[in-house]
Order: structure tokens, then C-alpha cells, then sequence
């Protein structure tokens, strides 16, 4: 495991997250605040994701000075719509339809807290969906269940292995956790 000065929380519920931070050689704790993850509407789609973590982050503000906070928001974008989790198979449907046999952007930010200082990188990356016939949505939707996802998919599960053509940019973004962001950030409070 990697030494940090101070002990590191992550602020995700999200299993991936937990995953590619252990992959990555990261001794954490996992802890949550309730946060407001509403954002105004006339703020750009490419700024939601920085927006939603910084607020993340904020909630930890003089909370936890003895640690750093790590944070993160993903959001999938078509046409200039936020895709977001969807709320039931039906709107899950309808988000793989309209991502079946097309492009869309992946954005992942990702915020560290520490010293009542916060840092916000942003990550993008592009993803090409061959197209999908129904019953292949059906099927991941039934088996898979990405209520959770935002654009109602896992680029690591199924529907990734067999629909997705082409990806431009780091895969853990669009996976939620852009570690090589994460490796940067944290560097500076390394134990060497």
C-alpha cells in the first residue's frame, strides 16, 4: 500500500470506485455526508460533474482536518443532455436506445479536500456504441441492472464487452475514477 501523511476518505458509496482505489495501491476509509446534488440549470453540461464534486467535497469542509477527502461525480452527455441514473427499466431503455449506434462523452471530476483546500480535475473521454438491438438492451438491463450508472451503463460489464466500438480517453473515467488523476493529486502527501 501506498503511505499518505494524512489518512485518506474516500466520499463514494460507489462499489467501482472502492475497487479501482484498492486496485491502485490506496489504504482508505469510506465515509458519506448527505449532499445536494442538484446544479443549476443553465450551467453548462462539460461543468456538472466538477460542480457536483466540489459540493461533495465542500460538505467535509472543517468536518475532517486531519485527513484528505477524495470525491468524484460522473455525468454521460449526448446531444448537450445530462444522462444521468435512470429511475426504472423504461428510462434505462431509453438511454441505450438513444446511446445505440452513436457517440457520447464521458466526464469525470474528481475533488480532494485537504487543509480546507479543494482541487477539482475534470476528465473526458469519448465513447462509441455499435448499435444495439432491443433484446441486447433488454438482456443487459435484466441481468445487469445499471439503476445505479449514470447513461445507464458499466463500461466494464457486458454491454461493454460486446456494444462498445471505440473509447478515446482513459477507461477508469468512464468507469467513474480517473486513477491517473487521482495518482497526481495525491502525490505531493506521498510517504516516501
Amino acid at each position: 500500500m501506498i503511505s499518505l501523511q494524512k489518512p485518506l476518505i474516500l466520499a463514494s458509496n460507489s462499489p467501482r470506485r472502492k475497487q479501482l482505489l484498492n486496485d491502485a495501491g490506496f489504504d482508505f476509509t469510506v465515509e458519506l455526508l448527505p449532499t445536494d446534488e442538484t446544479f443549476p440549470i443553465t450551467l453548462p453540461a462539460e461543468q456538472v460533474a466538477d460542480y457536483i464534486s466540489k459540493a461533495k467535497a465542500e460538505m467535509f469542509r472543517g468536518i475532517r482536518p486531519d485527513a484528505i477527502v477524495l470525491t468524484a461525480d460522473t455525468i454521460v452527455v449526448a446531444d448537450h443532455e445530462i444522462l444521468g441514473k435512470p429511475a426504472d427499466r423504461a428510462e434505462a431503455f431509453k438511454m441505450l436506445e438513444m446511446l445505440s449506434g452513436r457517440s457520447h462523452t464521458v466526464i469525470t471530476s474528481v475533488s480532494l479536500l485537504s487543509e480546507n483546500t479543494i482541487q477539482t480535475v475534470s476528465d473526458i473521454a469519448a465513447v462509441t456504441f455499435s448499435a444495439l438491438e432491443e433484446w441486447e438492451i433488454t438482456h443487459y438491463i435484466e441481468q445487469y441492472k445499471p439503476f445505479d450508472k449514470a447513461g445507464s451503463y458499466g463500461i466494464q460489464e457486458w454491454i461493454g464487452m460486446v456494444g462498445v466500438q471505440k473509447i478515446e480517453g482513459s477507461f477508469y473515467t468512464i468507469m467513474g475514477l480517473p486513477v491517473h488523476i487521482v495518482y497526481k493529486l495525491l502525490k505531493p502527501y506521498f510517504i516516501s
